[in-house]
């Protein structure tokens, strides 16, 4: 069985995959698996999908099971070294404490993750295993629809009722980490999935370490959903962290956009929401929100069930209204029969009469309580909103820099100055006739792209292999190692084959066996070269 490396799926003899177009004749590069590799005698690895500061995750295929998974592997930015076409990392002397550690956490968060497989709002592990000095991760892999891209196709954002069935979910599921004592730290729309069914699926899964700054890991952030908490060196995080995650996302899904970043925040803590949205919102919905995205944390929820019940008091009155209507319209005949009041009505209608203006007087008092309460300070106007609007199609905020046309060497020092950036190369180089070897011809995410992440940023880099096809240097009459010389610079090889001649010195280059000076051939190509014996007629005395 042939499979392709970038979907995983059968492709007979073919290079090219006739179902996603991956070229399996390409190397994964450093410090990533090469392609093939078989881990724990069961999973096939194949292209990287995504990286962060604590771990890389490759598309994979289950020998026993026939599936197509996701192996996660602990690869820590800047404590480990692996060469190209190696599967042991190497870990520097002076980093293996600490990468022991980070590792034992990762160990640690994934046993718990696997324990709760079965909760729906999380992506199931199936697996853990440590080789070749690191951990693996065994995750599902399902046909799922990007959050964002979801909400996009909704019409930007969701309204209340199909909102509160995808959320509920995820509370129990955030609830139930908390429990075994970890947390998901990284609740934001990038780690949403929408499954085939409408439900949600969490994705993104790291250690703490890699959710908050101070650590030996490189960051990962999500601007607008990381909590304030989480910008701070070495903060203990807590159930109270993935609410304000979890509001911030709930946030987004309501408005079609997140909160500024929490460091922005602190500066101004008020949220966009146009008094539109507002009033599109029921009020208790509003209430939970700015309770959730407090950014000091002792005015924040601090539980799960005081989320839960703040998102979920209109349903439960609208169900205790439901019941009482039903219950006296059940009991209406008998009940006017039996009794009427002074006035003609019966005490049943009173009773209705009498709920139907509580309910009024409340929803008006509701509305009135929004307008003036300290918490709709929260909230800009409309009109402040509608320029917050206008202003935000030209993005001010940091972009990513543009690497295409470096050398990808110079790239990646270049990085490393700012000591926030990470530039890795990509799980394959690329052909191009454009950009010289060596050189980065595309990137994501793309340069000019909105950054938000705060901490963390990783630049994948897909770095040029030159032409595919290479001239053919001329080559007559050189030395034999400076013939060499000229071809591998072309990107090719080269065989000697020795014959007599009469026109060419002994040692000097004749030319090609099967070419000439200026064919063109395929990057990598062995060419043969012929090398002058000298004259094969000897003088005499």
């Amino acid at each position: 069985m042939s499979l392709c490396m970038g979907c995983m799926q059968e492709i007979g003899n073919n290079k090219i995959c006739p179902e996603c177009g991956f070229d399996n004749s390409e190397k994964q590069q450093a410090p990533f698996l090469p392609y093939g590799t078989v881990l724990a005698n069961r999973y096939i690895v194949g292209a990287g999908i995504d990286t962060n500061g604590e771990s890389t995750r490759y598309i994979s295929f289950d020998k026993q099971t026939g599936d197509v998974v996701i192996i996660c592997e602990f690869l820590p930015v800047g404590l480990f070294n692996r060469e190209q076409d190696s599967l042991e990392v190497k870990v520097n002397y002076e980093n293996r404490l600490t990468y022991n550690k980070l590792k034992d956490d990762f160990v640690s968060y994934y046993r718990v993750l696997c324990e709760l497989r079965d909760l729906s709002a999380l992506t199931r592990v199936h697996n853990i295993f440590e080789e070749n000095n690191t951990v693996y991760a065994v995750e599902e892999n399902k046909a799922l629809i990007p959050f964002e891209e979801y909400v996009e196709r909704s019409g930007g954002s969701l309204e209340w009722d199909i909102a509160r069935p995808l959320f509920m979910p995820v509370i129990s599921a955030l609830e139930a980490l908390h429990k075994r004592g970890v947390g998901h730290y990284a609740i934001a729309p990038k780690n949403f999935y929408i499954t085939s069914s409408g439900k949600i699926k969490i994705s993104g899964f790291s250690t703490e370490n890699e959710r908050k700054r101070g650590t030996a890991l490189k960051s990962q952030l999500f601007s607008g959903a990381a909590a304030p908490e989480q910008y701070e060196d070495n903060f203990p995080l807590d159930d109270i962290t993935d609410i304000y995650g979890f509001c911030s996302t709930l946030f987004y899904a309501l408005t079609g956009h997140l909160p500024k970043s929490a460091p922005e925040r602190r500066r101004d803590s008020r949220l966009l929401m146009s008094t539109t949205t507002v009033k599109r919102l029921p009020p208790h919905v509003v209430s939970a929100l700015a309770n959730g995205l407090q950014v000091e944390r002792e005015n924040r929820i601090t539980d799960f069930d005081e989320l839960r019940s703040q998102l979920s008091v209109a349903h439960t009155a609208k169900a205790i209204q439901e019941e009482i209507s039903r219950t006296a319209s059940m009991n209406l005949a008998d009940a006017d029969k039996r009794s009427k009041g002074r006035n003609g009505m019966s005490k049943t209608s009173i009773v209705i009469v009498s709920a139907a203006v509580t309910v009024l007087v409340l929803g008006i008092a509701g509305v009135f309580w929004l307008m003036q309460n300290p918490l709709a300070g929260m909230f800009s106007s409309e009109n402040e909103a509608t320029v917050a609007t206008t202003q935000n199609t030209e993005w001010t905020g940091e972009t990513i820099p543009n690497y295409v046309g470096m050398n990808y060497d110079d790239a990646v020092k270049q990085a490393e100055d700012t000591n926030k950036i990470t530039v890795y190369r990509s799980y394959a180089d690329e052909y191009s006739n454009e950009y010289k070897e060596g050189t980065i011809i595309s990137q994501t995410p793309e340069a000019g792209s909105k950054v938000m992440q705060e901490d963390g940023i990783i630049i994948s880099v897909t770095v040029s292999k030159g032409a595919q096809m290479r001239e053919l240097p001329k080559i007559e009459g050189e030395k034999l190692d400076d013939a060499a010389a000229d071809i591998a610079e072309k990107g090719l090889l080269a065989t000697a084959e020795y014959q007599y001649s009469d026109t060419v010195a002994e040692d000097r280059v004749i030319g090609y066996k099967s070419h000439q000076a200026g064919d063109t051939v395929e990057y990598g190509t062995n060419v043969v070269i012929l090398v002058s014996k000298g004259s094969e007629t000897k003088e005499t005395n």
